[in-house]
């Protein structure tokens, strides 16, 4: 079994527009004061790094990571791009909404192309950080077409399907090439969004091996998906995992769909680790028992508790739930050391 690494931190929520959480060498201080060992850094956020940077300059990364570790002790877990992914392929109905994502003045096949730039730039850094997976959402077109009415014509999923193909393709070669994997985190509004639109578009890539998962149990469980099986079933494509907890109370107003209510108001909303549903003990067994080799990140989205007391209470919670996997059974006092004989006279085949 896998030791899992952390605490870590994902700091895009995080950063501010004021001290300490709008400069990275404070927001790292504070992060380390608080017990974390590691940082997710988000590629859109200029606040804390220089992609373009990071993607030409080996020394730049360095000198990060470097001055990073001096000062704070803190590991660089991993670049996250997800903005940049969400973009790669976007329905028309989000075009304003997504506007602020990308710079002003694109049309839909410039901000593809821009996004796909960003991509193969966060692909680089990595390698000059010398970090292996870039978590991402898919993006999509299919997403206003979730549910089946008015009924589908016939093929617009699979088309849908071999678009997000057909644009991913060739940043997925690109990352395989250097030695990186993307992690799609499976969420809503994006086309990748549960166990069966992975499977497809893992189909569509001939199981692709630089198309892998951030796994956040939070987003399966709002859906009702068994996020305990999904491990099983997919634990040697996980490269990443999120520590965000959720809880899903139905009631007689509503349900999965959340009647265009705000966060607090919805039957299923995010919480800080330890205050929603989801069962964490299970997870971190499950995962260090599979082999799991990556970190355990906390993501803060609470729609109740605030961002500082959600990243203090969220280290102590992850380094609670850290097993370190043990390299002996304990029955090992008890071990009988290996004779055929032995075993055949136990089995009453000593004549035979």
């Amino acid at each position: 079994m896998q030791t899992i690494l952390g605490p870590g931190i994902f700091l895009a929520q995080i950063v501010r527009d004021y001290e300490p959480f709008n400069d990275i060498r404070a927001i790292s201080r504070w992060v380390s004061s608080l017990g974390y060992t590691g940082i997710q850094i988000p590629t859109w956020e200029s606040r804390l790094f220089d992609l373009a940077k990071a993607a030409s300059s080996k020394s730049y990364c360095d000198e990060y990571s470097g001055r990073l570790k001096e000062e704070t002790n803190l590991t660089i877990i991993e670049l996250a791009a997800y903005l940049q992914g969400q973009l790669v392929a976007v329905h028309p109905a989000y075009d304003i909404l997504f506007s602020s994502f990308h710079p002003a003045g694109l049309n839909a096949r410039q901000r593809s192309e821009w996004a796909a730039d960003q991509l193969r730039k966060a692909v680089l850094a990595s390698v000059n950080f010398d970090t292996k997976n870039i978590s991402v959402l898919s993006g999509g077109c299919a997403w206003p077409y979730l549910y089946p009415w008015p009924q589908r014509p016939e093929g617009l999923i699979e088309e849908a399907f071999d678009e997000l193909v057909k644009r991913w393709t060739p940043l997925l070669n690109f990352a395989a090439e250097h030695g990186v994997t993307f992690g799609f985190e499976l969420h809503p509004g994006s086309d990748l969004f549960d166990g069966a639109t992975y499977t497809k578009f893992l189909d569509k890539t001939n199981g692709h091996p630089a198309a892998c998962l951030t796994y956040d149990p939070s987003h399966l469980h709002l859906q009702q998906l068994d996020y305990i099986e999904f491990i099983k079933i997919f634990s040697d494509r996980i490269k990443a995992f999120h520590v965000k907890d959720a809880e899903f109370n139905s009631s007689g107003l509503m349900g999965v769909f959340g009647g265009y209510q705000p966060w607090a108001k919805r039957a299923g909303r995010f919480r800080s680790p330890g205050d929603g549903q989801i069962d964490f003990n299970r997870i971190f067994s499950l995962l260090a028992e599979l082999g799991y080799k990556g970190w355990a990140i906390l993501e803060w989205e609470c729609c109740i508790k605030s961002m500082q007391q959600g990243a203090i209470e969220g280290a102590a919670f992850i380094k609670k739930r850290l097993i370190e996997a043990t390299e002996h059974v304990f029955d090992d006092f008890a071990a009988v050391a290996a004779d055929k004989a032995l075993n055949r006279h136990i089995l009453g085949l000593k004549q035979l």
